[in-house]
């Protein structure tokens, strides 16, 4: 199996530092806001490479951090008038209730920032004694002239960097020096104590503090965002390798595409900004999934209806053709049937290059094609063996191909709606009608006005 990594910029072989176990860390959110869909976008796809390694035969232990403190929290504790903690643990509940909905469940651990300051300390406490920080009047500081591979991971030289910095108005040696400790005295917002006065950590050492702990300083792989790679990620190995002298951190660097909303970027103030929980109002949360499956997760993917549209049919193609088979899958079947051979061949083949999931969907389709037509000629073991593999595909993808209720709805049914959208275009009320017609198009059926 190969697998890209950013650091090398290469796809190499998957070869972990312990046979056959794989310790894997994914950037978690900040939590103070309800999670959106580029999140989905993100953790769909770890947890879909989760669910791969462990059909491999690979034991995969997943940690994903919870930043649980961070001057966002702050901010919006502020504007709220809820406590910091408080508004922390509701959106982190939150966030976990959306992830259980889209089928996300292979986190083993989600590791809280603010129950790890002691490792945090410990961590800033050695970088200090090893001459790599140094504290001023507001914090502490990584000394980033201390660590001259800085900038390998997102090839940046410092020299640029700089060129981009005010130079003014700072403590630090350099500009591009980075928070390790904040400094907090007498302020009205939470702080825990440390030698270097009351504060709270910096955001880069919450992780490598908390992987320290749980893998050691050297582990398998490391997933987020692609925005994450520079400050975060490079901050990361740059404490990490200088306090424990040993390189690289991490062996496999992996990070998803960014997620764009009818080809713009995300954000409020364009009023595309959305959230898991209002996008599961619409849409069914496989069909979600399935879209975001159907892209690469190292390229970008643009979110519409029409996309999620076309997703939903592609699923639905696939349930119907999996409710053909008709037979129920046993423990002992044998199957020479080649046409099954040559594509499931290619699904695993596609997954062993780079987790590249639109080229085994689309050898799920191939199948499909090559055998829809002579279905009826097949032996049961023949069709067993399809459908064994199948539901293998569902599982790595983390979706049923079972035939769901509303797909198996009655034909009377599907008329009488028909009749109802007939009558409200005639009154010209245009907006429900295509509200209904967009409902039903997302749950995969066709309608044509």
């Amino acid at each position: 199996m190969d697998v890209y990594s950013t650091l090398t910029r290469s796809k190499e072989n998957f070869v972990t530092i312990n046979k056959n176990r794989v310790n894997l860390f994914v950037c978690g959110p900040t939590v103070y806001d309800d999670a959106h869909i580029g999140h989905g976008r993100t953790y769909i796809s770890f947890d879909t490479i989760k669910r791969y390694l462990e059909f491999k035969g690979y034991a995969v232990f997943y940690i994903q951090n919870i930043t649980d403190i961070d001057d966002k929290i702050i901010n919006r504790s502020k504007e709220s008038g809820i406590p910091a903690g408080e508004l922390a643990r509701k959106f982190e509940k939150r966030y976990i209730e959306d992830m259980n909905k889209l089928n996300v469940n292979g986190v083993n651990l989600f590791a809280r920032a603010t129950d790890h300051v002691d490792e945090i300390l410990d961590q800033i406490q050695r970088l200090i004694d090893k001459g790599f920080a140094y504290e001023t009047e507001d914090g502490v500081y990584f000394e980033i002239d201390k660590f001259p591979e800085f900038g390998k991971l997102s090839n940046r030289n410092v020299e640029e960097l700089e060129s981009h910095r005010d130079l003014a108005d700072t403590t630090k040696k350099n500009p591009q020096d980075f928070a390790l400790w904040k400094k907090r005295e007498g302020v009205d917002e939470p702080t825990w104590p440390s030698p270097w006065g009351d504060g709270r950590p910096g955001w880069h050492i919450e992780d490598t503090a908390i992987t320290e702990y749980y893998f050691g300083p050297q582990y398998d792989a490391h997933g987020g965002g692609l925005d994450l790679i520079f400050p975060h990620h490079e901050a990361e190995i740059t404490q990490m390798e200088a306090v424990s002298g040993k390189a690289p951190m991490v062996k496999f660097w992996l990070h998803t595409g960014f997620l764009n909303v009818n080809g713009e970027k995300m954000s409020k103030s364009l009023n595309n900004f959305i959230t898991i929980r209002d996008l599961l109002k619409d849409y069914e949360a496989e069909t979600f999934r399935f879209f975001v499956l159907s892209t690469h997760y190292r390229s970008p993917i643009d979110f519409s209806k029409d996309s999620l549209h076309q997703s939903a049919k592609s699923l639905d193609r696939i349930r119907k053709y999996y409710e053909l088979l008709d037979v129920e899958v046993t423990e002992e079947f044998e199957s020479d049937y080649e046409v099954l051979d040559k594509w499931k061949k290619e699904f695993f083949d596609s997954m062993d290059d780079d987790f590249n999931t639109p080229k085994a969907i689309a050898a799920i389709f191939g199948l499909i094609n090559d055998s829809k037509n002579e279905l009826d000629n097949l032996s049961a073991e023949d069709k067993i063996a399809i459908k064994a593999f199948l539901d293998d595909a569902a599982h790595i993808f983390g979706v049923s191909f079972e035939v769901e209720e509303v797909n198996a709805g009655s034909d009377d049914l599907l008329d009488l709606i028909s009749e109802v959208r007939s009558e409200l275009r005639a009154n010209k009320q245009y907006d429900l009608s295509d509200k209904i017609r967009d409902n039903l198009q997302a749950l995969g059926y066709e309608i044509n006005d």
